[in-house]
């Protein structure tokens, strides 16, 4: 990660925050059929066991992602988004290692996470990918659909 950048939980009445947050929902409204937009909106971000991280470089918002943990262990990824004005620049790969991280700090067996399909999707799957992620069986509540997909990454020692 950039020496000059800094994660910390996020501050819900920032407006740059608020802003990112719209832009995500738009796009996951614009490229998922209607009944398979599973990300959270503020007040899913606002809700226990829901931790927002926001990714700094001095007053600029590079990204933002959030960890939902389960009692089964498994940390989910939800809302991961970098700013557009800062694609290219490793933002969504720390946001990545640094969500990782806190759910191995909390224990969980494992990091998972729901996604779409086709093109718009494509740069956040080749990411997950790269760090290790393998598609795999729904989780949680989700059901599978042919637009949507599982990835998961295994935490245990091993």
């Amino acid at each position: 990660m950039d020496s000059r950048w800094r994660i910390a939980p996020a501050d819900f009445e920032d407006l740059r925050l608020l802003d990112l947050l719209r832009l995500h929902l738009e796009a996951m409204r614009r490229w998922s059929p209607p009944d398979s937009v599973h990300a959270l909106d503020l007040s899913g971000l606002q809700a226990p066991g829901v931790t927002l991280f926001a990714l700094w470089e001095g007053e600029t918002l590079l990204a933002m992602g959030a960890l939902k943990t389960s009692r089964d262990g498994v940390g989910e990824i939800k809302s991961m988004r970098t700013h557009p004005d800062h694609l290219g620049r490793g933002a969504g790969r720390a946001m990545l290692e640094h969500l990782i991280a806190e759910a191995a700090q909390l224990e969980c067996r494992c990091v998972s996470l729901e996604t779409g399909s086709g093109e718009a999707f494509e740069p956040a799957l080749n990411l997950y990918r790269r760090r290790g992620f393998r598609n795999g069986p729904a989780f949680g509540d989700y059901e599978a659909t042919d637009f949507n997909q599982f990835l998961h990454l295994d935490l245990t020692p091993g």
